[in-house]
């Protein structure tokens, strides 16, 4: 039986993540500081642990697993990434991790490991024109991300990559292009915009408005969860090593985000336009190389993935609010 170890099992994608590597026949160890929010993880082992403690690290890799995932970050939607009040605590405690994680997983002679990097490695100034963008693969350097948070991701792709080089570790990196789906956290400030409409939508009575942080007219891709699970297994049972976007390439504008969920909600409302952080103008994911590299990439309609995340949402509020 091949085993994995998935960092960051508690979280959104990595308790999805696991899921399907037990489907797949693995014996499964998870770590985090929490267990999943919404459903009880499926991994064999799992520990309640700080990677930014090397001993815990040293402890969680106690064999040579066959595949190590790297999904642990301090992280959040634009309402956390983009303020700037949490620009330290996103540096210091993700960059730990990673520099944690890669020196054990050498010493425990892991065979094969991922990395999540994230579409906010890119130059903020090919992403100014929400129609027109450059977001190819190579296209990352001359550096120049938007936020701590993808510096801080860009520095981890070049420690990963300089430890497969020197020590010739089987190192896969893939950026996520807005992973969204079931399970994952629709409100306190860490949610993603998906998921903070679909709340908005599911709360909003009929005939009220919705706020939406800025004009609404910037544009990004957003990509349901199975699909970012096929891309990242693909890739690991590929001899490509990145690193390579996941990520649709159905551009929207938030404010056809927002009508969508709309309409699938079957309620009259509005948009109402107000200030908040708001990230790049435009982004997009580029799926030239990742067809070449792997032959596929990802098809799933939006709208398919929105109708599922918002009745899930929905169903999650009525739930909370009659247990009130």
């Amino acid at each position: 039986m091949k085993t994995a170890l998935v960092c960051g099992a508690g979280g959104f994608i990595g308790s999805h993540l696991v899921e399907k590597l037990k489907e797949e026949g693995f014996w499964v160890k998870g770590i985090d500081l929490k267990y999943p929010e919404f459903k009880k993880s499926m991994a064999d082992e799992f520990i309640i642990g700080d990677l930014r403690d090397p001993q815990i690290c040293k402890q969680v890799t106690d064999r040579p697993f066959d595949e190590v995932y790297q999904l642990a970050a301090d992280m959040g939607g634009a309402g956390f990434t983009f303020t700037g009040d949490n620009d330290a605590d996103i540096m210091y405690n993700s960059a730990l991790i990673n520099l944690n994680m890669v020196n054990v997983a050498l010493k425990a002679k892991v065979k094969k490991y991922f990395y999540s990097s994230s579409a906010c490695v890119y130059p903020e100034y090919n992403q100014l024109n929400p129609t027109s963008l450059n977001l190819k693969e190579s296209s990352v350097y001359p550096a120049l991300p938007d936020s701590e948070y993808g510096w801080e991701k860009l520095f981890s792709e070049r420690l990963y990559q300089s430890f497969s080089r020197n020590y010739k570790m089987n190192i896969k990196i893939a950026r996520f292009h807005n992973i969204f789906g079931d399970y994952g956290v629709y409100e306190g400030g860490r949610e993603k915009a998906p998921a903070a409409l679909c709340r908005k939508v599911a709360l909003a009575k009929e005939g009220e408005s919705i706020e939406i942080w800025g004009d609404g007219l910037q544009t990004r891709s957003f990509l349901y969860i199975s699909e970012c699970l096929k891309g990242i297994r693909k890739l690991m049972d590929s001899h490509f090593s990145g690193p390579v976007n996941i990520g649709s390439d159905e551009m929207v504008t938030i404010n056809e985000l927002a009508e969508m969920i709309i309409k699938i909600s079957g309620k009259n409302l509005s948009l109402r336009h107000i200030e908040g952080p708001l990230g790049v103008r435009g982004r997009n994911s580029d799926n030239e190389l990742i067809k070449k590299k792997l032959g596929w990439a990802p098809n799933y309609p939006l709208v398919k993935g929105i109708e599922k995340n918002y009745l899930w949402i929905k169903n999650e509020i009525e739930k909370a609010t009659s247990t009130q």
